[in-house]
């Protein structure tokens, strides 16, 4: 009868050890930079055919802020409403994906 207790005892305090185990934790972050950096420019500064393709896509937006890279990308800081976001351009008015 002590064997068969031990026994149990032993099999039973073997397989708790098995049952705790370490949580698995899986991190997926994405990194994004932009090498291009962008001065902020006037709004005065902004060509034309940015603003003349920002009026036609968007016809409420609003540009708060100005920015310009050395590639002649433009970023503009847009408000729509209550809505804040990011455009991209280029000087000829035609927008880039981001």
């Amino acid at each position: 009868m002590k064997r068969l207790f031990l026994s149990a005892a032993i099999v039973l305090g073997s397989l708790t050890s098995f049952a705790s185990t370490s949580p698995v934790v899986n991190i997926n972050a994405k990194v994004i930079s932009i090498a291009d950096e962008y001065t902020e420019i006037k709004l005065e500064e902004l060509p034309s055919a940015i603003t003349e393709a920002l009026k036609k896509a968007y016809p409420e937006a609003v540009i708060t802020k100005a920015y310009k890279n050395e590639k002649a990308q433009y970023k503009l800081d847009v408000t729509v409403g209550d809505k804040v976001g990011n455009l991209f351009a280029n000087a000829d008015g035609t927008w880039i994906k981001q």
